[in-house]
């Protein structure tokens, strides 16, 4: 009984220690922000740096408000967010089916692997004049651009993870009687998904990458296209504003991936 209440008594010491060290990383975070801000806005009041140059925290805090409220905000919003989702959502699919099915047949992978890798060697942006001519100056093509971006490296991750199940519980399967499609849905997909939820992390700021590059070159609307006009215009401070938003969105979307890796490790 006395063993029982130690070992209580213990664990709730431990989940204590473990509460107080999340409140202190996220206070911690927390300070960084608001220390970075308030240095920038200093260094910006005094005249430290060129506030023209580099904007300042009031002067994105206004162009935020004036953007909220023309009513043009949230449009921006809405059309970077679905391209970078759309993308994301793909890619990452993609990725996992053709990972499985170079897992499934050697002799295919042997013959793709030299193309996989002088692809993901490849510069996206070299590929923007073919990706317009073919799909248009549009929504396709920014959505296929952050494909681009984010399906080899998932193909590669995911595949590599595959391939390093260990081969002593692929034989024992075997032995027992199990099919190749028993053994990767009981054994190869569950023992990558600590890889799978990395790919995930990676692919949510692949895709802002891919979509914002995408924008760069053929949007008439988004986050990426307030930020060329707002360059071209020399209005850094729609700049500025436009890449803190697309923080904030890649923020949210890293939270959701996060959300997905809690739930799937209570099960």
């Amino acid at each position: 009984m006395n063993k029982r209440r130690e070992i209580s008594q213990a664990r709730q010491q431990y989940l204590k220690r473990q509460k107080n060290r999340k409140i202190f990383v996220i206070s911690m975070q927390i300070l960084i922000i608001v220390l970075f801000f308030a240095i920038w806005q200093l260094l910006a009041s005094t005249g430290v740096i060129n506030v023209f140059v580099f904007s300042s925290p009031i002067k994105i805090v206004q162009t935020f408000g004036d953007l909220l409220a023309s009513g043009n905000l949230f449009y921006h919003i809405a059309i970077t967010f679905f391209e970078a989702l759309v993308g994301f959502l793909i890619a990452t699919f993609l990725g996992f089916l053709i990972a499985i099915i170079l897992w499934w047949n050697d002799k295919l992978r042997d013959i793709l692997e030299p193309y996989i890798i002088v692809l993901n060697s490849l510069p996206k942006i070299a590929l923007g004049p073919i990706i317009i001519i073919w799909f248009g100056a549009g929504t396709k093509a920014i959505i296929v651009m952050a494909i681009l971006i984010m399906i080899i490296i998932t193909i590669i991750s995911l595949l590599n993870a595959f391939l390093a199940c260990d081969k002593d519980k692929i034989v024992l399967m075997q032995s027992m009687g199990a099919n190749k499609f028993q053994i990767l849905t009981k054994l190869i997909i569950p023992n990558a998904r600590t890889e799978f939820l990395s790919v995930l992390k990676i692919n949510v700021g692949m895709t802002w990458v891919g979509t914002i590059m995408g924008e760069y070159l053929v949007s008439k609307a988004g986050l990426g296209y307030l930020i060329v006009y707002g360059s071209q215009v020399f209005k850094l401070d729609l700049v500025m504003t436009s890449v803190l938003i697309l923080c904030l969105l890649a923020g949210i979307m890293y939270g959701g991936v996060c959300l997905i890796e809690k739930l799937l490790n209570k099960r």
